[in-house]
């Protein structure tokens, strides 16, 4: 029997992450999936790799961290970026400060904040309502989820990690790794779960407190227009902690409570990207709970169409609706160590594009330490 350096319980965007870092570390590393493929969260959302607005100090900086590797990584894996960049607009005199505020701090370097002339001129495709002003982050990139992974897991293929997929990974003692389909062997394990709460290390992730967050998200059709970048607006700055965690937003949220109570109710937020066939994939919505509701609904649909009209200045008829859950919890990820040799790895915040191979890197260094990168082909 094969005897692997690392085994890596998930193949979701963190536990592709971890096999991508354990084999430019020259690891034999092998992936271990409970289904035929994936098909949870990291094929679910907007590939959205966000550095702007993510929670300031840890977050942000695995955030700018990790968008360079996709950077690196997609053209390797022949996965297209399908744009870069960001703009959030402002439509309240109260999110133009904000976006000021977020300008001044060590988060806004290489961005411009623009007036609404400047942006206006700038963006002509986008027509929002009320235009106070905007922010441009140079620092975003877009992938098509549903294409990305599939094509960065034949990538590592290539570059020699093993796949073991429609197997369940029962027990992890290693080097002993018990699946429903045979024993691994491996001298290290890396469990990245996702929302799978019970199967493994139940208490370990008890004890932090995660729940579910269920949202909901749209495909629109295409506009007639392409969008300069991805397009976030008012209400992301009082949902990204990197925006809502500044003193000047409160302002912000008080007006939003006043104006837009029932949006912040189902936790919406406007994010809109744009696909190569000029469709536009948009939410979201965020509500919370140990088994959420499976199903859609249809007024939180319309309010999310709602925002992207009045942002975007136009809402194209919806050609598919989906949901999603990921875990949640207060911190933004956790790293726990159930065992000498094993690493338990959950992204609590919804930013597993945007922050899973600095993570990934972070959790080698604990496990094997420090390290000479072998580039990968």
């Amino acid at each position: 029997m094969t005897t692997f350096d690392l085994a890596v319980v998930g193949a979701g965007i963190v536990g592709l992450a971890h096999a991508l870092a354990a084999r430019r570390r020259g690891l034999k590393t092998i992936v271990i999936e409970r289904d035929a493929r994936p098909v949870g969260a990291s094929i679910r959302n907007f590939g959205f790799v966000t550095v702007t607005g993510q929670g300031r100090g840890e977050t942000w900086r695995r955030a700018r961290r990790s968008a360079a590797i996709w950077a690196e990584v997609a053209p390797r894996a022949q996965i297209d970026i399908e744009h870069r960049g960001l703009v959030v607009l402002a439509r309240r005199s109260e999110a133009a400060t904000v976006l000021e505020a977020f300008a001044a701090t060590e988060m806004g370097e290489g961005c411009n904040v623009l007036t609404a002339a400047q942006a206006s001129t700038r963006f002509p495709e986008i027509r929002p309502c009320d235009l106070k002003g905007a922010l441009f982050s140079p620092h975003e990139l877009r992938v098509e989820s549903q294409t990305a992974i599939p094509k960065l897991i034949a990538w590592l293929e290539g570059a020699g990690v093993e796949f073991l997929f429609a197997a369940a990974a029962h027990a992890i003692e290693p080097p002993a790794i018990d699946t429903s389909r045979g024993e691994i062997r491996a001298r290290a394990a890396i469990v990245c779960p996702g929302d799978d709460f019970a199967t493994l290390y139940p208490d370990a992730i008890a004890a932090r407190g995660v729940s579910r967050c269920i949202l909901q998200m749209l495909r629109l059709a295409p506009p007639g227009v392409r969008l300069p970048a991805a397009i976030m607006s008012d209400l992301s700055l009082v949902r990204y902690r990197g925006y809502a965690e500044l003193p000047e937003s409160a302002p912000l949220r008080a007006r939003l409570e006043r104006e837009q109570p029932d949006h912040l109710a189902a936790g919406i937020h406007l994010i809109a990207v744009q696909s190569a066939d000029g469709s536009l994939v948009v939410g979201d919505s965020h509500h919370y709970g140990a088994a959420p509701e499976p199903f859609a609904d249809a007024a939180v649909e319309r309010l999310i169409l709602d925002e992207a009209q009045a942002a975007l200045g136009f809402s194209p008829p919806v050609r598919a609706r989906w949901t999603g859950t990921y875990a949640s919890a207060a911190d933004d990820m956790f790293r726990a160590a159930p065992g000498a040799h094993v690493r338990l790895v959950i992204v609590t915040s919804g930013t597993g594009a945007s922050t899973a191979f600095a993570i990934a890197e972070e959790t080698l260094a604990d496990l094997f330490g420090a390290f000479k990168e072998r580039p990968l082909p």
